[in-house]
């Protein structure tokens, strides 16, 4: 069920080529430019380059199941679910852009938001990201496994009497030798050419299915077509955390916030609805096509339903490069998550920890010479040793286990719905809080702009306009906040219950 792929960030030097550049400068010059002070910190992403990272991270292996999904549903309701869950993924991602500005410029994570808001909780946060991300690079591996012998046996029919070819440890091992130098690099945009060639194995597919589709040769195959009616309550509810999951990419926003060059608001929220629009659209453009190619026949890899031929095989092995490459980035935030948790302490004085903070002296007071506490990296010693852990961990348990369905299914259903939905809505809601310190602090800094504004003869009753506008959204965006958590709480139920009745029992 958790087939959500994450990909390597582009990094390019922003430049006044850039076709954010112009429109961004033009509104409200300074303002528009407004996001956590740098402190010392200055990105390197462009924003072409955090839509294309963030694009990377959502599209994976989930697209190809969405043909499936949509026929458990029917065509409209299908269109619908994919197109609210994207909203709702969109909203998860918008709040974590919404965070990222109490925290240091180049800081934000879902450990330095735990520690300002449940600093007692944020063991268990770090703990269900790290066992989540975890879990699907092992998948991963085991899809390595699986494909590569029948990738082999397409290309070349005479290999299948190799023994070793047709072996799924061999090419896990052979994979590995390849992911491993990958999984030690420390930025996303270290992996660039790997998210170009990710990009094109993703274009690949698309065209694969419409190829099939305009071409019509999966008819005499093709089952009953439904357009407004569904399969049932039990079906559609199974293929449910299919479509949610697939838009999963919540573990590598900050780290696309962290790097990315201008980090304002209007550049930010632009580049979350770019890459959740183009994604959205691709998920509904592949499962119409793909649900009008099979009809309820067909299966849960579109891919694998086509008959054996050069271009079906080329499809297989995209997915080998899709989920190879998204290896190392699901190795990413799972160290950072690991790391996060042995440094874990309990705070036993709620208010004296708030006092003695580091990440609210940083916020409170005034910037001292120095790095930040918060700014301190993992050494390479620490660094090397929890990437050899993963790496180790995962490769034995890959070539141990052929098959990780249910505990995935258990993990997607909790992890992946705890970073998408539940801790971006509750972090917001915490954090903006009207009595919460660290919101008074960036409130007076918002103000202190305002009052640069006026001086400068924006006028004083524009302001105070601006001001009680921008309040009515903030209360606003903090009820829609606890409401993405509720609804969050709400998906993971039913994901549980779904595996329980629907995988666990099988």
């Amino acid at each position: 069920m958790e087939r959500m792929a994450s990909y390597a960030a582009i990094n390019t030097e922003p430049d006044d080529t850039d076709p954010m550049t112009a429109s961004t400068g033009s509104l409200r010059g300074r303002r528009s430019r407004r996001g956590k002070k740098d402190v010392g910190f200055v990105g390197q992403a462009s924003w072409t380059s955090s839509v294309i990272n963030l694009v990377n991270t959502i599209l994976g292996a989930g697209l190809l199941a969405m043909p499936s999904a949509m026929s458990k549903m029917g065509i409209l309701l299908g269109i619908f679910v994919i197109a609210w869950a994207g909203l709702t993924a969109g909203f998860g991602l918008y709040l974590q852009a919404r965070c990222s500005r109490y925290i240091d410029r180049g800081t934000a994570s879902f450990a330095a938001l735990s520690q300002l808001t449940y600093p007692n909780l944020s063991i268990i946060f770090d703990a269900a990201i790290a066992i989540k991300c975890f879990g699907v690079g092992v998948s991963y591996l085991i899809i390595i496994g699986d494909l590569m012998p029948g990738v082999v046996e397409g290309f070349s029919p005479s290999a299948a009497d190799i023994g070793f070819l047709m072996d799924r440890q061999f090419w896990i091992t052979a994979f590995m030798l390849i992911v491993i130098p990958l999984s030690f690099l420390r930025r996303l945009d270290s992996l660039k050419y790997t998210s170009i060639i990710a990009l094109v194995s993703i274009a690949y597919l698309v065209i694969l299915v419409l190829a099939h589709f305009i071409k019509g040769d999966t008819i005499q195959n093709r089952g009953d077509i439904r357009v407004f009616q569904w399969a049932g309550f039990i079906p559609t509810l199974a293929a449910f955390p299919v479509i949610v999951f697939a838009y999963t990419c919540h573990q590598n926003m900050f780290s696309i916030l962290n790097e990315i060059s201008d980090n304002s608001h209007f550049r930010t929220t632009s580049v979350i609805s770019v890459s959740v629009g183009i994604s959205g659209l691709l998920y509904i453009l592949v499962a119409i096509t793909g649900y009008l190619s099979y009809g309820d026949n067909v299966g849960g890899n579109i891919v694998n339903m086509y008959p054996p031929a050069v271009a079906s095989t080329i499809g297989r092995l995209a997915i080998v490069i899709l989920v190879m490459f998204s290896y190392p980035l699901q190795v990413h935030p799972c160290r950072a998550s690991i790391d996060a948790c042995l440094k874990w302490r309990p705070a036993r004085h709620s208010r004296q920890n708030s006092e003695t903070s580091p990440s609210r002296n940083t916020l409170l007071n005034s910037a001292k010479p120095g790095p930040s506490l918060s700014k301190i990296e993992m050494s390479d010693l620490r660094f090397a040793i929890l990437s050899t852990i993963i790496i180790v961990l995962s490769f034995v348990v890959a070539m141990t286990v052929s098959s990780l369905e249910k505990v995935l299914a258990y993990v997607g259903s909790t992890g992946s719905t705890i970073i998408s939905f539940i801790l971006p809505g509750l972090f917001y809601y915490k954090i903006s809080s009207p009595d919460s310190p660290h919101h008074q602090r960036l409130m007076k800094e918002d103000d202190d702009e305002d009052e640069y504004e006026y001086d400068s003869g924006d006028g004083v009753e524009g302001i105070n306009t601006e001001r009680k506008t921008a309040h009515w959204k903030r209360e606003l965006l903090r009820k829609l906040s606890l409401s993405l958590a509720v609804y969050g709480c709400a998906v993971m139920v039913i994901c549980l219950v779904t595996n329980t009745f629907f995988i666990a029992s099988h």
